[in-house]
């Protein structure tokens, strides 16, 4: 029944407005013909008659004039077209509506008078007007659908685009990482390349509708790390800690990855004892709370380029989440550290 409304909202608002108009005209008709007694069939046809050319002429202009006004923009042209069957119908009317009264007989002044001729130039053109503001909101209603639709076509283009830039960084990494084993001849070589299938699926399938279970996200992630913990020989202290429940709890996917991707890029080597780094995912209420801490090492390379990750990430929050995240970075001596706190629907 919503959808049946939905899809005729506009036909039904025409039909109760012409509703409303015709038992407006039947009560000043009964109200004229007080103290006369009532004539219903005569009642019922002069309310007819008014109720059809008005429509004619406000339907004449809701299809033809206004629209070739809207396409051609000349206004003189529209008010010839307009007022040609304005005048031509109403005359008409006023004719009828005298001869089904009494017959040119003149037994009704009030037929005959200015003050009726003005009246029903001025309800009418009134009420051309009105349908003709409805005929305008819908067509506003309609442009302004589709530029929302364009638009959200083009957020939508803009996020796989983003998403797609994730996959070939995150196999830049991996690669190395299973190169490296390969090169070691390390026997983690084979839950290597399980795990990075696990991991490509979920890429693959999962990521590519607009919000995944939380779960899969903290699956993905622990994935992640764990490759990360066979390439460095689990010689790196490596905490990553859960917290809150998040049973049926959804997000945007891949938006974690690039700061732990981050964490262990350009914070944690194989050949530094004192590199380590801190994972946290807690949820209060609706609130994901999201941290990476990681050591820094004592030389860094000033000519390393920030990878487009952190801009991809950016951009895909301010999409997915505009005016609901809140992310701030701190980089100190020897640590840096990110916090990125999401509000979850």
């Amino acid at each position: 029944m919503q959808t049946f409304f939905n899809r005729n909202r506009v036909t039904l608002l025409h039909i109760s407005f012409w509703f409303v108009y015709l038992s407006f005209n039947l009560y000043q008709i009964s109200a004229f013909q007080r103290g006369r007694g009532y004539d219903w069939e005569r009642m019922l046809t002069s309310a007819s008659v008014q109720l059809v050319f008005t429509m004619l002429i406000a339907y004449l202009n809701y299809f033809i004039t206004w629209p070739r006004f809207i396409k051609t923009q000349n206004l003189w042209r529209y008010l010839l077209e307009f007022s040609v069957p304005f005048v031509t119908l109403l005359t008409a009317r006023v004719y009828l509506q005298r001869y089904l009264v009494d017959g040119y007989t003149h037994k009704v002044e009030y037929f005959y008078s200015s003050f009726f001729i003005v009246q029903i130039f001025a309800v009418t053109l009134f009420i051309v007007i009105f349908v003709g503001m409805l005929r305008f909101a819908v067509d506003w209603f309609e442009l302004e659908a589709k530029r929302k639709e364009v638009e959200n076509e083009k957020l939508i283009a803009e996020l796989n685009f983003l998403k797609a830039q994730i996959n070939p960084h995150f196999l830049f990494n991996t690669l190395n990482n299973l190169y490296y084993l390969a090169y070691t001849k390390s026997e983690n070589t084979t839950e290597v390349i399980a795990k990075l299938s696990q991991m490509m699926r979920y890429m693959i399938y999962d990521s590519n509708h607009p919000k995944v279970l939380l779960t899969k996200e903290i699956e993905y992630m622990q994935n992640y790390i764990s490759l990360e913990r066979l390439r460095l020989n689990n010689q790196i202290p490596i905490n990553f800690d859960i917290q809150g429940s998040f049973e049926n709890r959804r997000i945007a996917p891949l938006i974690f990855i690039t700061f732990l991707e981050n964490a262990f890029k350009h914070g944690v080597s194989n050949n530094n004892p004192k590199a380590w780094v801190n994972v946290t995912v807690k949820l209060e209420g609706n609130e994901c709370i999201y941290t990476v801490e990681n050591s820094k090492p004592e030389k860094t390379d000033l000519n390393e380029k920030s990878g487009i990750g952190l801009q991809n990430v950016n951009r895909r929050l301010e999409l997915s989440y505009p005016g609901q995240f809140k992310l701030s970075t701190e980089d100190k001596k020897d640590v840096y550290f990110v916090q990125l706190i999401l509000t979850l629907s």
